[in-house]
C-alpha cells in the first residue's frame, strides 16, 4: 500500500513503441482496467500492480522485452535467461559483467558498459541509436540494472550521480523517484555512477530465491520506487508508518533533531516542500483505497485528515486532474 503510485506518463510512454508498430492496444487496457480518459490526463497516476501487468503484456504481445523501442526484439525470456547465467558469480563484478557480455552477443542491443575510474565505477548506456523519444528504454535500462545489482548482493547500491545525454525532459520531477541522486542532464553519456566497494560483494541470491524473482522482474523493478537516502525519501518513511495521524513541520523537525527553518531549507534545496511530500503520500494512499473499493469516499477523506469530503474531491482534482468518484469508476 505505501508504495508511490506511477505517474501516467510513464504508462504512456511505455505504449509508445506499440504505437510506432502500428499495434492496436485498447483491448489490452480494457483487460487491465486502464482508461484511456486515465493516461491522457498528465495529472493523473496509476497503481504499481497496473504498471507491471502492463509492462509484462506488452513483452508478450509484442514479443519484445524491449518494448518496441530497440534496433531489433529482445525476446521474451531474454532477461532471465541473463539472470540464470549470471546468478552463480562469486561477486557483483563478475555478475555484472557476466549480464554485460550476455547482452552483447545480441548485435543490435543496446550497448551498456562498465568502467572504473578511481574508487568509482561508471556503468554507462550508449543511448545513441535507440527510437526512444520519451527515454523510456533508456531510463529503464538504468533503473534494472541498478536494482538487479542492489537485489543481488541484498542491499540497495547507493547511487553517487546520474547524468544523461538529453535534457531535462517535461516529467524530470519523477527522477528523483527513479535515481536518488544528483542528476546531470545534456551530458556526454547516460550513466550511474557509485562505489566501488559493491562490486566486491558476495552474491547473496541463488536459483531459489532467482525464481521468485523472475516471476515480476524486470517490471517490478521498475514499478517498485528506490527508498532513497535523501531527506525527502526520509520523511515520505516517517509520514507514511502512520498516515492516520499526519504530524506538522515542527513535530517532525523535532523527530529529526533539526530546526523547522533547517528542515524547510533543505527540502527546498532539494526541489520540493512539506506540504508537496504530505500531498503526494495522501495522493498514493487514496488512489490505493479507490482502486480498491474497501473504503467509501468519506472514509478515505476521514483518513486523510479532511475535514470534509467536498475538500477531498477538491484536493485529489488538483492533484491528479480527476475527481475521487471519476478516479474510481475508471478502475471498476
Amino acid at each position: 500500500m505505501r508504495e508511490r503510485t506511477i505517474a501516467s506518463h510513464f504508462a504512456r510512454a511505455a505504449l509508445g513503441g506499440a504505437r510506432r508498430l502500428g499495434f492496436d492496444y485498447s483491448n489490452l487496457l480494457s483487460q487491465l482496467g486502464i482508461s484511456p480518459e486515465l493516461l491522457d490526463e498528465p495529472r493523473a497516476r496509476i497503481a504499481p500492480e497496473q504498471f507491471t501487468r502492463l509492462i509484462q503484456n506488452l513483452w508478450l504481445a509484442l514479443d519484445d522485452e524491449y518494448l518496441g523501442f530497440g534496433h531489433a526484439p529482445s525476446k521474451p525470456g531474454s532477461f532471465a535467461m541473463m539472470c540464470h547465467a549470471s546468478i552463480h558469480c562469486r561477486n557483483l563484478e563478475k555478475a555484472l559483467q557476466r549480464g554485460l557480455l550476455f547482452y552483447s552477443l545480441f548485435p543490435q542491443a543496446p550497448r551498456l558498459s562498465l568502467r572504473r575510474e578511481d574508487e568509482w565505477v561508471r556503468l554507462s548506456l550508449d543511448d545513441a541509436q535507440l527510437w526512444d523519444p520519451d527515454h523510456f528504454l533508456s531510463e529503464s535500462l538504468l533503473v534494472i540494472w541498478h536494482r538487479l545489482g542492489s537485489w543481488m548482493i541484498g542491499q540497495r547500491i547507493r547511487l553517487e550521480q546520474a547524468t544523461f545525454s538529453y535534457p531535462r525532459p517535461a516529467h524530470g520531477a519523477e527522477y528523483e523517484l527513479l535515481f536518488p541522486c544528483p542528476t546531470t542532464f545534456g551530458a556526454g553519456q547516460s550513466s550511474l555512477v557509485f562505489h566501488s566497494r559493491y562490486l566486491h560483494m558476495p552474491l547473496l541470491q541463488d536459483e531459489r530465491t532467482l525464481k521468485h524473482f523472475l516471476e515480476r522482474s524486470p517490471a517490478d523493478l521498475l514499478s517498485r520506487p528506490d527508498d532513497g537516502d535523501s531527506l525527502s525519501s526520509r520523511l515520505r518513511r516517517l509520514l507514511s508508518r502512520d498516515s492516520t495521524r499526519w504530524p506538522d513541520l515542527e513535530a517532525v523537525a523535532a523527530h529529526l533533531h533539526i530546526s523547522p527553518q533547517t528542515l524547510r531549507r533543505h527540502l527546498r534545496e532539494e526541489g520540493t516542500s512539506f506540504q508537496a511530500l504530505k500531498d503526494q503520500l495522501r495522493r498514493d494512499i487514496a488512489i490505493y483505497h479507490l482502486g480498491r473499493a474497501d473504503l467509501s469516499l468519506q472514509q478515505i477523506a476521514e483518513q486523510l485528515g479532511f475535514s470534509e469530503p467536498s475538500a477531498f474531491h477538491r484536493a485529489f482534482k488538483k492533484w491528479t486532474g480527476l475527481t475521487p468518484g471519476a478516479y474510481r469508476a475508471q478502475e471498476q
